[in-house]
């Protein structure tokens, strides 16, 4: 069977809407059947009171359409600010015990690895993105003020947008005035690096190739990694 004959039905997938573009280019490629995708608001990790109500509401929705559940977020994109040690996993267990979530930290890591982007940066300090963080920019920082900016983002030499979709040039040739203006606030410049989506399709594929769901959430590691 070739790589991407590979068959979502039966499983319905909760996403964070970071990746909804990246996530609806391969279903329109034919790759992801999923008998559905639904998705949290982008970027709610910045208030983790908001994620801790919307996930499991989309993974109860999942959960009444199928039988079994891949969940696109990260380990790292829920932390509980009064009791830190329960973070996404923890959240999802407690919901649903048939969910199986994709290995990776963060949206930026189900695009290109821990070891390819330290890689790529060599020497410098790099802030990364998705599409999506330009996409919803206004919204996931709507409560930064300049000094939290101030304090967050000069740190880093530069940041990049890894992008699989071509969304960065489209921006840059239709609003440019946006990036402009990301770029102004952050005080960095922002460049894009074009990425495939295999990486995201491995991920996907490894939830997949897990035969079983034990009583609580499965972390499956893209099997062409050893360390994440």
């Amino acid at each position: 069977m070739g790589t991407d004959r590979i068959s979502f039905k039966g499983h319905s997938i909760v996403s964070c809407g970071t990746l909804r573009m990246e996530l609806e280019s391969l279903r329109q490629s034919g790759f992801l059947d999923a008998d559905a995708v639904l998705y949290c608001a982008p970027g709610l990790h910045e208030w983790p009171w908001e994620l801790e109500k919307h996930l499991p509401r989309q993974l109860l929705r999942a959960a009444q359409t199928s039988p079994r559940i891949i969940v696109v977020y990260g380990k790292k994109c829920f932390k509980d600010l009064k009791h830190p040690a329960r973070e996404t996993d923890a959240l999802i267990q407690e919901t649903v015990g048939n969910a199986v979530r994709a290995n990776a930290s963060n949206c930026v890591d189900m695009l290109m690895s821990l070891e390819e982007r330290e890689k790529l940066a060599g020497s410098e300090r790099v802030h990364w993105l998705t599409p999506g963080w330009l996409k919803h920019w206004d919204f996931i920082f709507k409560d930064w003020d300049t000094g939290k900016a101030n304090e967050m983002f000069p740190y880093h030499d530069k940041a990049v947008v890894l992008d699989a979709i071509g969304y960065f040039d489209r921006l840059m040739a239709d609003e440019p005035e946006k990036i402009l203006r990301i770029s102004d606030w952050m005080k960095l410049p922002i460049n894009a690096y074009p990425v495939s989506l295999e990486r995201l399709k491995r991920l996907l594929r490894a939830c997949i190739d897990t035969n079983s769901v034990s009583d609580g959430t499965e972390y499956v590691r893209d099997p062409s990694e050893t360390t994440q």
